[in-house]
């Protein structure tokens, strides 16, 4: 009990450093950010200076490769003990870091309640939403996230972001009460994801010889961290030269994303090129985030990727990050080092990263830096 004790503390202590965070965030000079779909609803044909991209950093072009598609894994096939299928799976984290996973166990009777909640916040007023505003630099609420300059480009998207467990990161005044149902719905929606993250981690132990319950027993158990974004992309006159998200990976160890049917925006990168995720019915898209390459010592790399826009159809997106506790120490756990295999990510405390993390812009892989020894 008074180890248990001493672990609320410091989770509350971190809460505080981050609320903290956040106000001193509202000092941030971030310029105007228009509210994407307002603009859209406008009628402009041309978007603003601040969306234009330049150079290799606009989407498009040569470097998109349509043929090339993620894998698709079936999480039922790793549950009864398939050894091909975990081949499949550990094929999959190692050369793309990011793949599909069907019959994974969230309702498809959920999927949808959420998904059609999720576009009936986006459908409110503006006023509405801006009941629920995230603050200039904050990480929470309504509006962009990782916008920290008045020069700095900014995404063709807007965002709910919400802190979901453990419940000491909630912030109650930026749950929606509306649509109706919309906090309950996502309460259920986030512990089958959860679950879900659970049994992938174990499969991810399995493949690279280590024991399935590591990761979740490392996590910190009800204090892991979990968190969800609604990504909205309304139709942009110029998706040629604006994109719906920046490049990056993400800090998390695993993100679970699910993405609506026939809307093709999210496009992974591989090598030089940039790869398009196709839904696939009724499946959720999985990547490995920069936790987990540390942990792994990088046998498993988180991987950049991004969202592009369309002409002339929306696009929404609900993504789910599940990551250690913020008190977690992280680095290469030792059965991935030695035998040749250096160490490659300093020890760090995991809160440390994540503050790290969410206040610096998007920028590919670069906020991973942080933790890797020269």
């Amino acid at each position: 009990m008074a180890s248990a004790a001493v672990c609320s503390a410091e989770q509350q202590q971190q809460h505080q450093e981050e609320e903290q965070k956040e106000q001193d965030a509202n000092e941030v000079e971030i310029g105007e950010v228009h509210d994407v779909q307002e603009l859209q609803r406008a009628c402009v044909e041309d978007v603003p200076e601040r969306y234009v991209r330049e150079g290799d950093d606009r989407p498009g072009g040569a470097n998109v490769c349509e043929q090339a598609q993620i894998p698709v894994i079936d999480v039922g096939e790793l549950r009864r003990g398939e050894g091909e299928e975990l081949d499949r799976l550990r094929l999959a984290c190692e050369e793309w870091g990011f793949f599909q996973v069907v019959n994974h166990g969230v309702e498809g009777e959920l999927l949808d309640g959420m998904e059609k909640l999720a576009r009936g916040f986006f459908a409110l007023p503006l006023e509405e939403k801006q009941r629920y505003p995230m603050a200039p630099g904050g990480i929470q609420g309504y509006g962009h996230a990782f916008v920290f300059s008045d020069d700095q480009k900014l995404d063709w998207c807007n965002m709910l972001a919400l802190g979901v467990s453990p419940p000491s990161i909630r912030r109650p005044a930026l749950w929606p009460t509306a649509p109706a149902l919309f906090s309950d719905t996502l309460v259920r929606y986030s512990a089958e994801v959860r679950a879900l993250c659970v049994v992938l981690l174990a499969h991810v132990a399995e493949t690279l010889g280590l024991a399935p319950g590591t990761f979740e027993g490392m996590f910190g158990g009800d204090a892991a961290v979990q968190a969800v974004r609604m990504n909205f992309y309304p139709p942009c006159p110029r998706p040629d030269l604006v994109l719906g998200l920046s490049a990056h990976s993400d800090g998390s160890a695993v993100t679970v994303l699910q993405q609506e049917a026939g809307r093709v925006g999210l496009q992974v990168r591989r090598g030089d090129i940039w790869v398009p995720v196709h839904p696939v019915p009724r499946a959720l898209v999985i990547n490995l985030g920069d936790s987990l390459e540390v942990l792994t010592n990088g046998r498993y790399k988180s991987v950049e990727h991004r969202a592009v826009t369309n002409a002339e159809q929306d696009r929404m997106s609900i993504v789910t990050f599940y990551a250690p506790a913020y008190d977690v120490e992280m680095g290469p756990l030792p059965e991935l080092v030695g035998d040749g295999e250096p160490c490659r990510y300093r020890r760090f405390n995991h809160g440390e990263y994540s503050r790290h993390y969410v206040t610096s812009k998007l920028e590919g892989k670069k906020t991973l830096d942080f933790a890797k020894i020269n």
